[in-house]
């Protein structure tokens, strides 16, 4: 099994800035891309942001510029620095993890439980 735990959520105002981190553990043999995505009410789940295990990285349009994903491969976590944020960024965000399994070599995409991040205007 594979566990997510994130941290760092809470409220913010506008154009404050907030670190979201995620941590990851269990039967892990590697971590493929690491990434955020959130969820506003009565609205569907969509990406934020990615980096892949090349280090490379894709952001949604909505946070280009203000959003910076990063991963410490030595400890398994990613984070997701959030600047000049916006009531719009207001959801759930959720850690996702595209790993192989070390018990059964099986590729799988683990995800958090959900951290909300709230922006006042």
């Amino acid at each position: 099994q594979v566990q997510l735990v994130e941290s760092g959520g809470g409220l913010v105002q506008a154009g404050g800035s907030l670190r979201l981190s995620c941590a990851a553990s269990g039967s892990i043999f590697r971590i493929n891309h690491m990434g955020w995505y959130r969820q506003a009410p009565g609205k569907q789940r969509e990406s934020v942001a990615y980096m892949a295990s090349s280090g490379g990285t894709n952001y949604a349009d909505a946070v280009k510029g203000r959003f910076t994903v990063s991963r410490d491969n030595a400890k398994n976590m990613v984070y997701l620095q959030m600047n000049s944020l916006k009531p719009e960024d207001t959801a759930v965000y959720y850690c996702n993890i595209n790993l192989i399994s070390l018990s059964d070599f099986r590729l799988l995409d683990a995800w958090g439980q959900g951290t909300q991040v709230t922006v006042s205007s």
